[in-house]
């Protein structure tokens, strides 16, 4: 077989498809590290969630009912599949009163892979996600000492 003059530049083709593989990888490994992120946010916010919906509807005293919540947030956690030691949780307003907002924000520590030629990638990422909910008005088994109906709007 004779090769012809106009062919000479075919056989440089070659170099590009292992420069192409790690363009690949690289893009793989990103978007893997963008969706743990995403499922991690997802799991965050069902996590703050349900320890709002544990602690408004919770019994006793504000502590238990705050204990409900934590306890609340791990169990959606570890119902995603998540590991609970990478979650803190933070309480504002967490006094268990008629009409009072609680918000509770659940902070998840996400792994990453390290990705090549990308410096930001690599080691923990953050996540968090917020939910606030009112006590119940008029739920039963809470003192009406401060209550007014004036408290509960806005």
């Amino acid at each position: 077989m004779r090769r012809l003059a106009d062919e000479r530049g075919m056989v440089g083709g070659f170099e590009a498809l292992p420069f192409g593989f790690l363009v690949f990888v690289a893009g793989s490994l990103l978007l893997a590290n963008a969706w743990a992120v995403f499922d991690c946010h997802l799991a965050a916010s069902a996590a703050a969630r349900e320890a709002v919906r544990a602690f408004v509807e919770g019994s006793g005293t504000s502590d238990d009912a705050r204990r409900a919540g934590d306890a609340a947030a791990e169990e959606a956690l570890v119902g995603h599949g998540k590991d609970v030691d990478r979650m803190s949780i933070r309480w504002d307003g967490d006094v268990l009163e008629r009409c009072q907002p609680v918000t509770a924000t659940v902070r998840y520590e996400v792994p990453t892979i390290v990705v090549p030629w990308v410096a930001a990638f690599g080691g923990v990422l953050s996540t968090s996600a917020h939910h606030s909910e009112r006590v119940d008005p008029y739920r039963s088994g809470l003192t009406t000492e401060r209550f007014t109906p004036e408290a509960c709007r806005g």
